[in-house]
């Protein structure tokens, strides 16, 4: 295989490519169907998906397509495979084809069974935010040469940087969701307190400790209990009661 298509998807692509997604799954399914697309020459089909380890169990969280997540599959059966290989050792592992390599003889006759004359897997750079792999899967054995090796490995090296970027940004939104649920329960118990105040006409310290200790008697988390006071006075005249 001499002309690499691959390579006509540079950096800036994919930073582009990660703008215009809604999240990270958008950009990696965009990313393994771009890299299926361009390898799918001379009538062979090629298949692409990303791996993500997790610590009981792997998951295919981007694909090229529906059969490219079902070839994944058939590696999460037998719990090994060159693709689950590289994202766990983070090294490039090369099956030119399926039928007579040596390394995982089991996976390697379902695979042929299923179309998969040869696989690669190329591990993400992820600097510890996660464990993921490419998977490319081909129809025909001896698929990839040196030379397109290389380009997919280049692709995922850029991937990577723009990956790790998109993961961090998704642990601060989750950071940020988190912090504004928390406010917004803050706010649900500053209202119920006001409430108390002014059923009982006591103090804000005093109307925060009937909340507390209402919440401790039924068993009710606080902020669950003071929403449900809130709803209530909400909906018209306040019939939930706590008596000092």
């Amino acid at each position: 295989m001499t002309d690499h298509p691959t390579s006509r998807a540079p950096v800036a692509d994919l930073h582009e490519l990660l703008l215009a997604s809604e999240n990270i799954s958008g950009f990696l399914h965009t990313f393994t169907t771009t890299i299926a697309d361009a390898l799918s020459t001379d009538g062979d089909e090629v298949w692409c998906a990303v791996t993500l380890l997790r610590p009981k169990r792997s998951a295919t969280v981007a694909a090229s397509s529906d059969h490219a997540e079902a070839l994944d599959e058939i590696q999460y059966h037998y719990g090994d495979g060159p693709c689950l290989t590289a994202a766990r050792e983070h090294r490039v592992v090369h099956v030119p084809d399926t039928r007579t390599d040596p390394r995982w003889p089991a996976y390697g006759q379902t695979a042929a069974a299923n179309g998969i004359l040869s696989a690669l897997g190329v591990p993400f750079h992820l600097a510890g935010e996660a464990e993921a792999g490419l998977n490319v899967y081909a129809d025909r054995p001896d698929k990839y040469d040196a030379a397109t090796i290389e380009v997919i490995e280049r692709q995922v090296a850029e991937a990577s940087t723009i990956l790790r970027m998109a993961v961090r940004l998704a642990g601060h939104r989750d950071t940020e969701a988190d912090l504004q649920a928390a406010m917004a329960s803050r706010t649900t118990i500053d209202l119920a307190v006001g409430i108390i105040m002014g059923q009982n006409r006591c103090t804000q310290e005093k109307a925060f400790e009937i909340l507390r200790a209402a919440s401790s008697h039924r068993n009710v988390k606080l902020r669950e209990l003071a929403a449900d006071l809130v709803a209530q006075v909400g909906r018209g005249p306040a019939t939930t009661h706590f008596d000092t």
